[in-house]
């Protein structure tokens, strides 16, 4: 569910029309703010007459913009790029790669289903140059090439994949008139949110919107809540563990940070509606509070796709923005960033294929991405200044400068764990359940698939 919400994220429209693959959005060598070296570089690689097959889960307008970044390779090394997206990748990539008749490239849309199929050996392991690469020219760069080792078949652990394209969630929105009007600074550190969200009450005002309602998918909103707050708490390396349940459910560390989520969001007083309304209000309509005039909420805390919902006509920048969803100074854990990515692995292999992987890990490949519309890099080599809107660029500075990147815990969780229990506890949690007792039901739940 959360996946699906994040590929949906909506940005501003491109006034460029689509292009034909051999078509280039930008001439190379006539902007600047481009790496056009990493272009250049590519021309190295003599490619004609390969194709290189790529599949993936981009469609539509996403599908059109990665078609226009791959022109560039196309040119340079003249291959032809065939790249084909489907909403029913998740599926078609097993049935293709058992079938043996998988791309060269494959696009997961999270690092789970490339852990099974690498766990098949049906991906190709990436070598140690290009793992080095990732760990020195991405931000966090350790927890990129982290994300992207699994076992293969014997049980080894092999580096698999380079992300491509980061989303992120650990955003509190706000309206900048609000804060204006009473006199609130944007929070640098957790105290100070914290401090912030007494601060809205003592001023009569109510701080938060939060809303866990999303039909069958109730609850999981929390669970990103949960997530963000863990690493907030807790070092990297509890989360992972928590993760694969290696540190169950139910240890201290993790009700602690459920508990957590609870200071905000069983207080009446802190959220539009009172503790009762949070499991019942829709995800997509507790925003619109800070809209209202008087606001009846200062700040929601979503992930970037959620100005899809906000008031038809909203401005960013200008009646909405974000701020980063602060660490704690007194716990000394860095700027962890919670989102998610999609990751681009060799499930054919081929000459083709791997200049295509080293085509994707070169800053040019998210510049051209970035310059267009909804795309964010982790590529400490990419140049910020392409970014189509200050709002792309904001979130991709907070990528950019996070000690820590982890994957959203739910979405690498079992079904039944991370889209079923952990979001139906949080609804009981959040209804007046003791921390403790909704931990434990869900370790019971994971226990049982054992």
């Amino acid at each position: 569910m959360k996946k699906s919400l994040l590929s949906a994220a909506v940005a501003l429209t491109l006034s460029v029309n689509a292009a034909h693959a051999a078509d280039l959005l930008f001439k190379p060598g006539e902007d600047s703010r481009f790496s056009w070296d990493a272009y250049e570089a590519l021309k190295a690689v003599d490619l004609s007459g390969e194709t290189v097959s790529v599949f993936g889960p981009w469609t539509g307008d996403e599908k059109s913009n990665f078609e226009r970044v791959a022109a560039y390779f196309e040119k340079a090394t003249g291959a032809k790029v065939k790249y084909a997206g489907s909403d029913s990748f998740e599926q078609q990539i097993v049935i293709d790669t058992q079938a043996g008749s998988a791309p060269n490239i494959a696009v997961f849309p999270q690092p789970g289903l490339a852990a099974d199929l690498a766990a098949k050996g049906f991906i190709t392991p990436l070598s140690d140059t290009v793992k080095e690469g990732v760990k020195k020219d991405y931000a966090a760069g350790q927890s990129w090439v982290d994300l992207a080792t699994f076992k293969n078949s014997k049980g080894q652990k092999e580096f698999d994949g380079v992300f491509y394209r980061a989303d992120l969630k650990s955003l509190v929105w706000y309206s900048p008139d609000n804060f204006a009007d009473a006199g609130y600074d944007i929070p640098e550190t957790m105290e100070d949110l914290k401090a912030l969200t007494q601060q809205i009450v003592d001023d009569g005002g109510t701080p938060w919107c939060i809303g866990l309602g999303s039909g069958a998918a109730t609850g999981w909103p929390a669970t990103d809540w949960v997530e963000d707050l863990l690493l907030r708490t807790q070092p990297a390396s509890v989360y992972d563990k928590w993760v694969t349940n290696e540190i169950k459910f139910d240890d201290p560390r993790v009700v602690g940070a459920i508990e957590e989520f609870g200071w905000f969001a069983r207080n009446d007083e802190f959220v539009d509606g009172g503790a009762g309304a949070v499991a019942s209000t829709d995800f997509r309509d507790s925003p619109k509070g800070m809209f209202q005039s008087p606001p009846k909420c200062y700040m929601h805390r979503q992930a970037s796709f959620i100005p899809a919902f906000f008031p038809e006509g909203t401005k960013l920048g200008l009646d909405a923005d974000f701020f980063y969803f602060p660490s704690y100074a007194s716990k000394a854990l860095g700027n962890p960033v919670l989102g998610a990515g999609t990751l681009v692995s060799i499930t054919n292999d081929s000459k083709g294929a791997r200049a295509f992987i080293d085509f994707i890990r070169s800053p040019i490949s998210h510049e051209l991405w970035m310059a267009q519309t909804g795309f964010i890099s982790a590529h400490l080599g990419a140049n910020p200044e392409v970014y189509s809107s200050e709002a792309a660029k904001k979130q991709g500075e907070i990528i950019r400068y996070a000690t820590t990147f982890r994957f959203d815990g739910s979405d690498l969780m079992p079904g039944k764990i991370g889209a079923g229990s952990f979001w139906t506890g949080m609804v009981d949690y959040t209804g007046g359940e003791d921390a403790k007792d909704v931990a434990h039901d869900i370790q019971k739940t994971w226990d049982a698939l054992k």
